[in-house]
């Protein structure tokens, strides 16, 4: 499936359709899916808006750091894990402060996420 297609999927697929596309467009390294994932970053669904933060990690886009900061405060563990990861994976050092909050996060796996971006940051 093409990148076009993955895109298309993005934003019209069922739930796990566009959760699978969003992880396949993270793998691409095609940049025009970086718009679209800025895009499902809102998603109703907790799993495309998780995989869409990891995603735009791995491209590295730096335009998504005000949007990742956002979802540190998403309801869903999973969501503030993956966003937390991103911002590390990006290396945002705008995002320190709000990382620094999520060390009290009731989910360790958010806790750790963000402790490991915190350090990513400062080795920057």
């Amino acid at each position: 499936m093409s990148s076009e297609e993955q895109i298309q999927q993005l934003h019209s697929g069922t739930g796990i359709a566009r959760a699978r596309a969003a992880t396949k467009l993270g793998h691409s390294g095609e940049k025009l899916a970086v718009t679209p994932l800025i895009r499902a970053l809102e998603d109703k669904n907790a799993t495309v808006r998780s995989n869409a933060a990891f995603a735009l990690g791995e491209l590295q886009a730096v335009s998504a750091v005000p949007k990742l900061i956002q979802l540190l405060q998403d309801e869903d563990q999973w969501v503030r894990k993956s966003a937390a990861k991103a911002l590390g994976m990006l290396r945002a050092t705008e995002a320190a402060t709000a990382l620094q909050q999520l060390l009290s996060d009731p989910s360790e796996q958010v806790q750790r996420n963000a402790e490991r971006s915190l350090k990513q940051i400062k080795e920057e």
